[in-house]
């Protein structure tokens, strides 16, 4: 139950909100970066990026460690290259775009819980927020349902309403399972997710 309800989250993550955290400069991502400039150890920024991306990175760090020895304005512009670099080839493996760094404090308030509850080592009251969240989501868009199911034969505008928030229902529903369900395959669970209704 708790890996359904923490898979949840990734509902509201993959909508876009983890974008803009690991696009932010207080992201996993550019502190994966500090470390690895810090140690003078590329590893920690690799375990962001694609196999194929490898060798791209480890050149960009060797540059970057070659011009922070100059200091000052010229090491600053070396480790931002740096950080822009690695954001963009781990946002290119998730297939999706560069958009430029984020400022700090820019991410997404769920996502900032999350990362919370990782560094505590503890996700059952996220877990169960999110849970919560979603069922009242779900049983508030059921609700919308019956009344509308029974005057959508009144007129093509009652139709219309009616498969607009039949859609929109569903939809919701089928990511949320979608994601646990995927969440279950990954953790090597055996039981198959239901195929999901499609539109």
């Amino acid at each position: 139950m708790k890996r359904a309800l923490t898979a949840i989250a990734l509902v509201f993550l993959s909508a876009g909100l983890a974008a803009a955290h690991c696009d932010s400069l207080d992201g996993p991502v550019v502190a994966a970066a500090k470390a690895s400039l810090q140690s003078g150890d590329p590893a920690p920024a690799l375990a962001w990026v694609r196999p194929g991306d490898e060798a791209a990175v480890k050149e960009a760090f060797n540059k970057t460690v070659e011009v922070r020895k100059a200091g000052g304005k010229a090491a600053e512009l070396a480790d931002l290259w740096f950080f822009e670099t690695l954001v963009r080839l781990h946002r290119a493996g998730e297939g999706a775009p560069y958009t430029g760094l984020k400022p700090a404090g820019s991410a997404e308030e769920i996502v900032k819980e999350v990362d919370s509850a990782i560094m505590r080592g503890e996700i059952k009251e996220l877990a169960g927020k999110i849970g919560r969240h979603s069922e009242l989501a779900i049983t508030k868009r059921f609700a919308a349902l019956p009344p509308l199911r029974k005057e959508a034969g009144q007129s093509v505008e009652k139709g219309r309403e009616y498969v607009e928030a039949y859609v929109t229902f569903i939809h919701y529903v089928e990511n949320v399972a979608k994601t646990v369900h995927s969440e279950e395959r990954h953790g090597g669970e055996e039981e198959a997710a239901t195929p999901a209704h499609r539109h």
